[in-house]
């Protein structure tokens, strides 16, 4: 499902217009961005966290030569699914 069809999805379960939704999830997305960039994190009960890690500098290699080179350190973002989301997926939702 892409963005569309999820404002297509949601404005035809209640009585927004798409133009309302489609602005409504922008701004959910910068809003979440902002956060997780001021390594904040976004919860949302029963589906999931939004946060951000950091994976610390390493020596890998270059896959074509074998030579050795430095990866510097950076900034992850992590999704972790919430208790309901994740019974929702396994079939094991309540009903």
């Amino acid at each position: 499902m892409n963005k569309q069809e999820l404002i297509d999805a949601i404005s035809s379960k209640t009585e927004a217009s798409k133009a309302t939704i489609g602005a409504i999830l922008s701004e959910y997305v910068e809003v979440v961005k902002k956060t997780v960039a001021k390594k904040g994190s976004v919860e949302w009960l029963g589906f999931g966290k939004f946060s951000s890690g950091e994976r610390a500098a390493r020596e890998g290699r270059n896959p074509k030569t074998g030579e050795k080179i430095k990866i510097a350190e950076t900034r992850t973002v992590k999704f972790t699914a919430g208790k309901a989301f994740k019974e929702a997926v396994n079939g094991k939702a309540k009903k």
